[in-house]
């Protein structure tokens, strides 16, 4: 595809397609351009460097979140679907996860979620740096749970990049961690119930449970 006929758009929309099959790892260039049908450097004529790339295909994907009316909802129940849509961009987008580990993320629409989630925490009652310090405490939550997703998906890949190796190694380090579990008494009890197959997995609705008591200690404090 000549350069005078891609667009900013279509390269920012490939582009997050690629990130979303091979990772953070696998974006360059030369691989956008092959699925643009196009010269690497026609690229460059829209945008300046992979850098710059990861940022645009972040605030488009950040643009998916919707975000709660506050004048038709309380606080909690506002946050609580923040953070779930969050979560669940977030597994749609692992490597977005990857991202924010390697590049400073900003944006518009970024900075339209963040300022909403602020509203939120101010309708709660919080003021300030408390506004704020909630917000953050949620985002990391939410951001720490999806790490796992982040992980899963590397894994998957590395799998179906190096089949026989990949899976050999995976077999035998879950054997190891699963050796190591049963030596102590709580890992082992959770090894032996009859769907166990990782003690590391997360019971299901750990992700529910888990918001809702960060959010119970934030309601807690705006009372003491």
């Amino acid at each position: 595809m000549p350069r005078d006929t891609l667009t900013t758009d279509q390269i920012v929309r490939t582009a997050i397609e690629l990130l979303d099959t091979e990772g953070l790892e696998g974006l360059n260039m030369r691989a956008l351009g092959r699925r643009l049908d196009s010269a690497a450097t026609a690229v460059y004529w829209h945008v300046k460097n992979k850098d710059n790339l990861v940022l645009l295909a972040t605030d488009r994907v950040w643009g998916e979140l919707e975000l709660p009316d506050l004048a038709t909802v309380e606080w909690r129940t506002a946050a609580t679907a923040m953070a779930t849509e969050l979560f669940a961009m977030f597994t749609r987008h692992p490597w977005l996860v990857q991202a924010f580990t390697a590049h400073l993320l900003y944006g518009e629409n970024k900075a339209r979620h963040d300022d909403h989630s602020l509203a939120v925490y101010e309708a709660a009652g919080f003021r300030g740096a408390e506004a704020a310090q909630a917000a953050a405490a949620v985002f990391t939550y939410v951001l720490g749970n999806a790490a796992g997703t982040a992980a899963t998906a590397s894994l998957t890949r590395k799998l179906n990049a190096d089949h026989s190796t990949a899976e050999e190694e995976f077999h035998n380090a879950i054997t190891k961690a699963q050796e190591i579990a049963a030596r102590y008494p709580r890992l082992r009890a959770r090894l032996e119930t009859p769907a166990a197959t990782d003690y590391a997995a997360a019971p299901d609705q750990t992700f529910e449970r888990g918001l809702q008591a960060l959010l119970d200690g934030l309601e807690k404090r705006l009372t003491s």
